[in-house]
C-alpha cells in the first residue's frame, strides 16, 4: 500500500532541521532477501557506475569503484549549475555508489565506502553491506537516482534529499547466479534524507542517511 508522506520541498526543509539537531540515523529500509535494490554481482566482466561526474575539489585521491557488467547507476538531474551544490551532489551520488561497490565486493570494511561515509552513516551502511553478504546475496540490475533537492547548512555542511527507482534491480545468490526478480511495486521506489560534512581532504562525506520505500515523494 502506498504510503503518504509531506512533499518534497518540505521534506527537505524538515530533513535540515532534523539533521542539524544530529539525529540519528534510523533506516526502516531493513534488508531483505527479496528486496529490489541497487547493485551487481561479482565477476570477471566490471562496468562503471556512471556516477556524478563534478570534482568535488580538495586533495583526496579518489578510489576506483568499478562495478561489475549486470549493474547500472544513473544519476538524473544531478547538476544544478552551481559548482558548490554540484559537488555535494556528485558526492552524495558516490556515496551510494561505495555501498553498491561493497556489496559486490562481499566486503563491508570496503574503503570505498569509509571513504564517502562517515559517523552514523557509515556504522548503519556497513551493517547493511555486512547483512547482504552474510546472506549470500548480491546485486544485478539497475537504478536510477533523481529528484535531487539540496540546501546548505553552511559552508562545509548540507542536506540532500533524493530519490530512488530500483525497479529494474534485484538479489542475485553470490554463488548460484541466480537472479530472484519481483513484482514492480511502490516499493520499488526509496527516498533518501542525508546529511553531508566536508572533510579536510574536500570530500563531501555523507554523515547521517534516513531511507524510506513507498513513499508519495517518489513513486510515480
Amino acid at each position: 500500500m502506498k504510503r503518504r508522506t509531506m512533499p518534497v520541498t518540505t521534506a527537505l526543509a524538515a530533513t535540515a532541521a532534523l539533521l542539524l539537531t544530529a539525529c540519528g540515523s534510523g533506516d526502516d529500509d531493513k534488508p531483505k532477501d527479496e528486496d529490489k535494490i541497487a547493485g551487481a554481482d561479482q565477476g570477471p566482466k566490471k562496468n562503471t557506475s556512471k556516477s556524478p561526474t563534478p570534482d568535488s575539489g580538495g586533495k583526496a585521491s579518489r578510489p576506483d569503484m568499478t562495478l561489475p557488467q549486470d549493474v547500472t547507476e544513473t544519476f538524473v538531474g544531478w547538476k544544478t549549475g552551481d559548482s558548490l551544490k554540484d559537488a555535494v551532489l556528485a558526492d552524495a551520488g558516490r556515496a551510494q555508489t561505495a555501498v553498491t561497490y561493497a556489496v559486490t565486493q562481499g566486503d563491508a570494511n570496503e574503503p570505498a565506502l569509509g571513504f564517502y561515509q562517515d559517523g552514523e552513516a557509515l556504522v548503519g551502511s556497513a551493517r547493511w553491506v555486512k547483512s547482504i553478504v552474510d546472506s549470500g546475496s548480491t546485486f544485478s540490475g539497475k537504478v536510477r537516482y533523481f529528484a535531487p533537492k539540496i540546501s546548505m547548512l553552511d559552508k562545509n555542511s548540507a542536506a540532500v534529499v533524493y530519490c530512488s527507482d530500483e525497479s529494474k534491480a534485484f538479489n542475485k545468490d553470490r554463488n548460484t547466479e541466480k537472479v530472484t526478480k519481483t513484482p514492480v511495486s511502490d516499493q520499488s521506489y526509496v527516498t533518501y534524507s542525508t546529511r553531508l560534512n566536508k572533510n579536510e581532504l574536500g570530500v563531501w562525506q555523507t554523515t547521517r542517511l534516513e531511507s524510506k520505500r513507498g513513499e508519495a515523494t517518489c513513486t510515480p
